[in-house]
């Protein structure tokens, strides 16, 4: 989010409010975007290498420069400066042909979704999102609607579009249809949910008073 005062609100499919205590994590500088799921993370940095942490010690992913990386049930998926779509197969990132993204998500129930830049939103099916193990043209399913940033979890996805409104939708891995979208009071610039069901929301406020709704 450069040159963007930022706000980190933090919703919870249980409670309204947290008492959220931050401390700096192990640091690999110069990072530029971080992704966690099921007890895992990785991030990208501003040369556009991916890392994967183990304990307290940053590693390198493949040889493939990424500008967006993504963990979860489906494996990582990344995306690169020309927006192919690549996933990490032994030891290194394979090309997925098929569908250009700009982001890309593997926080699902298996399934991989993600958006274009002309903010069209994009589902591969668990099926062969998790079974996908060598360089290969798939077949996306096109979601209604446009987001210009979309995150899943097994309890349901998150998204954001380029006004700032916040949407949320259940998405069935396996066909990747969805349940609709409702709209969720507030605005986001960005909006990721974990694998346990908290969403993490990065609007353009200084402060932030009540929760941005009531669950």
């Amino acid at each position: 989010m450069k040159a963007v005062a930022v706000l980190l609100v933090v919703l919870s499919f249980l409670t309204v409010s947290h008492g959220w205590t931050c401390k700096a994590g192990p640091q690999q500088f110069p990072a530029q975007q971080i992704d966690a799921g099921e007890g895992q993370v990785v991030l990208t940095d501003r040369d556009s290498k991916a890392y994967y942490l183990s304990e307290s010690t940053w590693f390198e992913l493949g040889s493939v420069a990424l500008k967006h990386v993504s963990v979860g049930p489906a494996g990582i998926w990344g995306v690169d400066s020309s927006d192919k779509v690549y996933k990490y197969v032994a030891g290194d990132f394979i090309l997925v042909n098929g569908q250009t993204l700009q982001q890309v998500d593997a926080g699902g129930d298996g399934q991989v979704v993600g958006v274009t830049s002309g903010s069209y939103i994009y589902c591969l099916k668990s099926s062969i999102a998790i079974n996908y193990s060598q360089v290969g043209s798939v077949s996306w399913n096109e979601l209604a609607g446009r987001l210009m940033y979309f995150s899943c979890s097994p309890l349901g996805c998150w998204g954001v579009n380029a006004v700032e409104q916040i949407f949320y939708t259940r998405v069935t891995p396996n066909t990747c249809d969805i349940s609709g979208w409702i709209h969720i009071p507030g605005a986001a610039l960005m909006a990721e949910v974990g694998t346990d069901g908290n969403v993490f929301v990065v609007n353009r406020a200084q402060t932030y008073g009540t929760p941005l709704m009531t669950w």
